[in-house]
């Protein structure tokens, strides 16, 4: 991304203050299977403060800015479920278990099910158990 587009825009990334601030203020924790990294500050927040004394933990996206391309493992971590590092409290994954996704909606990805404007907009005829109401009836 250009030096402009990370001055001016939020929605792709982080902004050139976020990552200032992120060098400045924070320290790197780690980074997910998408590339996003998460940070925290070197100091938690000041007397006074709401949150005085809790540790400020924040999350920079490796791509377009959407909460649900965090893993739940880190989602817990960002918001305090727990202080270690996601890679080190995690149990050894199951057979069963798929890798992470993220949420498709709104993307060309999304699921469109037959009937849908995107899909021609033609569904199944009805099956005979719908009877149409009319106000003549």
């Amino acid at each position: 991304m250009s030096i402009l587009g990370k001055i001016f825009t939020w929605w792709n990334g982080a902004t050139l203050t976020t990552m200032l601030d992120s060098a400045l203020r924070g320290e790197k924790v780690g980074t997910d299977a998408q590339g996003n990294t998460y940070h925290r500050a070197k100091k938690p927040y000041p007397k006074g403060h709401p949150f005085a004394g809790r540790e400020r933990r924040w999350v920079i996206y490796n791509g377009a800015n959407d909460a649900s391309r965090v893993p739940a493992e880190w989602h817990g971590w960002l918001h305090g479920s727990f202080d270690g590092i996601p890679e080190s409290n995690l149990p050894p994954a199951r057979i069963w278990e798929v890798d992470y996704t993220p949420n498709a909606t709104g993307t060309s990805a999304a699921y469109r099910p037959q009937g849908a404007l995107e899909r021609g907009g033609k569904r199944a005829a009805a099956t005979g158990d719908y009877e149409a109401w009319s106000p003549e009836a």
